[in-house]
């Protein structure tokens, strides 16, 4: 390790989660960022042997051709497996497993979810993560692939080619044209393309901070009968996910018989891919698609499907595990505060994302807690070469095909 290697001091926040309170008094930065400092902070944490080493530079991070700075090079601590650099291919099963898209526009968001992932880790080099990319994308694979690695040098990923007709012509409109984009669909198909060997995966949206450490989601166990795992919220209307006619018709409505349903967000899931593949949940949820397509049997994009195939019968996970809604309902995109009880993983779901309201010096609150991560820090000369080399593309760094 070189010199320059430091003790994490974030790092001494992991075991413990944090509590926030549920109203606030004040909607100015001042209060903001007190929050953010209590709740990185202020509460007394285990202390975590994994440690980081920051780009060779004097100890200051570096800018890279992307405008991303580059992140700090985060090492595993004395606790976690020894594995040789040689043998640690995606197939080694001391692997924790994460999948996420990966675009243009949400690609800012994705490179401070996986900061977050990487910082509040007890072994970070033990995480291998799995991208994937839409074929015709701004940004084509090449050049996502480049900025992964450039942002993160020693990460370990592999990005996946995801071929968008191969889900469009089964897409409807919906409420909001951003939950028609083809790659919110992306996550039905990780079972077929991701490797065999990979048995299990946590899927996580491009609009998420984690705040503890991603083995413990990673741990937790699915029953015998169930394929996925994410917080329910059981108290929400499920009525409300499904259209009128849906209800009214008994033959559809009885896909949920005597279970008893509740609302879970697709956006954080544990998946038994075992199971996805034995059960081809791939193609129950395409059937439901199909459904749709003739019938208009809800008005949300990739969520419903997922309700109607799983609903009943999703492995309960702590709340902590997905606190959502952080970017307001899918019209207007409002303020919200968290809902009561600790926290390990933000989510902005909905229509505000940080990012976009920090920049227009619009933010909600909860969005400096977002800002810690972000590692995009482009000076105007930086965006328009960036903006050049999008048009212009990139040799490849290496990535994978998916066709089904």
């Amino acid at each position: 390790m070189s010199p320059k290697t430091k003790k994490n001091p974030e790092k001494t926040h992991q075991e413990n989660m944090v509590l926030l309170p549920f109203h606030f008094n004040s909607w100015v930065r001042s209060v903001s960022v007190l929050l953010v400092f209590l709740m990185i902070f202020h509460t007394p944490l285990k202390m975590s042997s994994a440690i980081r080493s920051f780009p060779n530079n004097g100890g200051w991070p570096t800018e890279t051709e992307f405008g991303f700075t580059e992140a700090p090079e985060y090492r595993n601590g004395v606790e976690c497996p020894v594995t040789s650099d040689e043998t640690l291919t995606f197939c080694n099963p001391s692997l924790v497993h994460v999948a996420m898209t990966l675009d243009l526009e949400y690609l800012r968001g994705s490179m401070a979810a996986v900061h977050s992932v990487l910082r509040h880790a007890s072994c970070p080099e033990h995480v291998f993560f799995h991208f994937v990319a839409a074929e015709f994308d701004p940004a084509s694979p090449r050049v996502l692939t480049r900025i992964v690695r450039s942002v993160f040098p020693s990460l370990n990923f592999k990005v996946y080619i995801f071929r968008e007709d191969s889900v469009v012509n089964l897409i409807s409109s919906s409420i909001r044209s951003a939950l028609e984009n083809p790659l919110n669909y992306a996550r039905n198909y990780l079972g077929d393309m991701i490797d065999p060997c990979v048995k299990r995966v946590i899927y996580l949206d491009s609009d998420v901070v984690v705040v503890d450490d991603v083995k413990k989601l990673w741990d937790v166990q699915l029953s015998e009968s169930r394929v996925i795992g994410a917080p329910e919220y059981c108290h929400a209307n499920f009525t409300k996910y499904f259209t009128d006619y849906f209800w009214s018709d008994p033959v559809l409505s009885r896909i949920f018989g005597s279970k008893n349903p509740c609302y879970f967000n697709t956006g954080v899931m544990v998946m038994d891919l075992v199971k996805w593949r034995g059960g081809n949940y791939r193609r129950k949820i395409e059937n439901w698609m199909e459904v749709q397509k003739k019938k208009r049997i809800y008005e949300l994009g990739s969520l419903p499907p997922f309700l109607l195939v799983f609903g009943g019968n999703v492995e309960p996970i702590d709340h902590r595990w997905n606190q959502h809604g952080l970017g307001g309902d899918n019209v207007k995109g409002s303020c919200r505060p968290l809902h009561p009880g600790p926290v390990s993983l933000l989510h902005w779901s909905g229509k505000g994302k940080p990012w976009a309201r920090l920049d227009e010096k619009k933010p909600c609150p909860l969005d400096y807690l977002w800002e810690p991560h972000d590692l995009y820090k482009p000076n105007q000369q930086r965006r328009v070469k960036l903006h050049q080399q999008l048009q212009q593309g990139m040799n490849s760094i290496g990535y994978s095909n998916y066709l089904i």
